[in-house]
């Protein structure tokens, strides 16, 4: 019925402007406190913002091709820091901790779980096979042809990470470690960044311990 119709249409249409307005960070996260380690520090001295911290980098994120995307990374931490209470110190000013950012990335040509032969067709009223190279036409007639004929595009899959290490700068002891993972199709930005390194430091500086789930919305 025209109705029926319409008012299914109307509901895909309200679903696609809710999905579009917003993409799910899905990410798992796994965080270590330690801050009674360093020396001298009460079993329980855990610090209250604000702090003030300083940035410290690897040899290979202080120069070349690395050095611009490191910055970039910095600038995302800093600003999810400082939601918390934790600022940048100045340059030349001490800062009672420092911090270091990671963040790699896989790309994958398809997520894990697609077989690279799904939905393969051959051309014209027929079927194709998975991993053969034969095409069956709709008579029943086989024709060979080469494997390109039954390729199809692969949508790329890529699996991400962050990770954030907090040091106590007079002794060098690791006092925190978060990292957050996130597999999925959206392409690089600051926002997905951004939202994986809040997702990290979700319950900082006493976050539950284990595996957890954290997602996070963001907007389009």
């Amino acid at each position: 019925m025209t109705w029926i119709r319409t008012f299914i249409s109307g509901l895909a249409m309200l679903a696609l402007s809710g999905c579009a307005s917003v993409f799910l960070v899905d990410n798992q996260v796994q965080s270590f406190a330690r801050w009674g380690e360093r020396t001298g520090a009460p079993a329980a001295a855990v610090p209250q913002a604000p702090q003030v911290y300083r940035f410290d980098r690897l040899p290979s994120q202080r120069q070349g091709p690395g050095a611009a995307s490191q910055s970039e990374l910095e600038n995302l931490t800093a600003l999810a820091l400082a939601r918390l209470g934790w600022t940048q110190a100045t340059e030349g000013t001490a800062a009672p901790w420092t911090v270091q950012a990671t963040a790699s990335t896989l790309r994958l040509p398809r997520a894990p779980w697609e077989d690279p032969y799904d939905s393969w067709r051959g051309f014209g009223p027929g079927y194709g096979f998975p991993g053969r190279d034969y095409y069956v036409t709709g008579t029943g007639q086989v024709i060979f042809a080469p494997p390109m004929m039954f390729m199809r595009m692969e949508t790329p899959y890529y699996q991400r990470q962050v990770a954030i290490v907090v040091r106590h700068a007079a002794t060098g002891q690791v006092v925190y470690e978060t990292r957050a993972a996130h597999d999925g199709r959206w392409h690089s930005s600051n926002p997905l960044w951004s939202a994986m390194l809040d997702a990290a430091l979700r319950g900082f500086p006493t976050p539950p311990e284990g595996l957890r789930q954290v997602d996070i919305e963001v907007p389009r």
